[in-house]
């Protein structure tokens, strides 16, 4: 584990992306993170995609871009919220073993089991040995899953006050995005200042070499967007070859005895 910049000293003023360009690049993205989930569902890969992050952050946008365009039978998003009165009665981690992806499976975390050092850090819904307890389990629990053949992405997007307030407000003037405030967006704001805290700590004791996290400003919503997919196709897409299939010779002398076809040659 490295040492981090406070998140509060990070430069959230990056540069803009044109429409024409975001456009470009975001279809460029989607179709590599295509082409790299049908390689995981011919070989039985599996992989973890865990969001995190502040209220308005543009956690949302960020998987919805992600998962469009992706074979939808072999990725799953789960949002994860309070625990339900059957989860509160295990360890905080079952729920999160209960979701794990299946051969051939990608699972996109919106919120994770990083939820015990935050939020059930600052209300208090745990005792503090708990949640400092809690780092040594996540790291195991990762490194577990790392062992066992999963590939993890582990993003935290950040936005400054500033635009967080604005965006909060632009969500409470437009009837159609009301679901998405609540009372407890006010009491997590109030408390900045120690989810910064919480947040500083959980990147220093958790980014780890086989689960590194990426910290992404988003406070240009497409340029946070496009780095957020290129981070999740290279880890996703690290060290795999030969991402086109070729066909199966059974298939193709089944295709040339009932209509004739045969393969086409080598691109040129």
């Amino acid at each position: 584990m490295g040492k981090w910049p406070k998140l509060d000293g990070m430069k959230l003023s990056g540069k803009k992306v044109d429409d024409p360009t975001y456009d470009k690049q975001l279809k460029k993205l989607q179709n590599r993170l295509l082409e790299i989930q049908l390689h995981y569902l011919r070989t039985g890969g599996r992989a973890i995609i865990g969001v995190d992050g502040w209220d308005a952050a543009g956690k949302g946008g960020m998987i919805q871009r992600f998962v469009f365009g992706l074979e939808p039978r072999s990725t799953h998003v789960c949002r994860i919220g309070a625990p339900t009165v059957e989860e509160q009665g295990r360890h905080y981690l079952w729920r999160f073993w209960d979701r794990l992806p299946g051969p051939g499976n990608w699972t996109v975390f919106d919120r994770t089991w990083y939820g015990r050092v935050l939020v059930e850090r600052i209300e208090g819904f745990c005792e503090k040995a708990a949640w400092k307890r809690a780092y040594r389990e996540i790291n195991e629990f990762e490194r577990q899953l790392s062992d066992d053949g999963v590939r993890i992405v582990k993003i935290l997007v950040h936005v400054s006050a500033e635009e967080q307030k604005r965006r909060m407000i632009a969500r409470l003037e437009d009837p159609s995005k009301h679901y998405k405030v609540g009372l407890e967006d006010f009491r997590n704001i109030a408390k900045r200042k120690q989810y910064l805290e919480a947040y500083d700590d959980m990147l220093e004791r958790t980014s780890t070499g086989n689960a590194p996290w990426h910290v992404i400003a988003t406070d240009h919503k497409k340029a946070a967007r496009l780095e957020g997919l290129k981070i999740i196709a290279d880890t996703l897409g690290r060290g795999l070859k030969h991402l086109d299939q070729e066909i199966d010779p059974e298939i193709a002398k089944a295709a040339f005895k009932m209509w004739g076809w045969k393969p086409p040659g080598p691109k040129q």
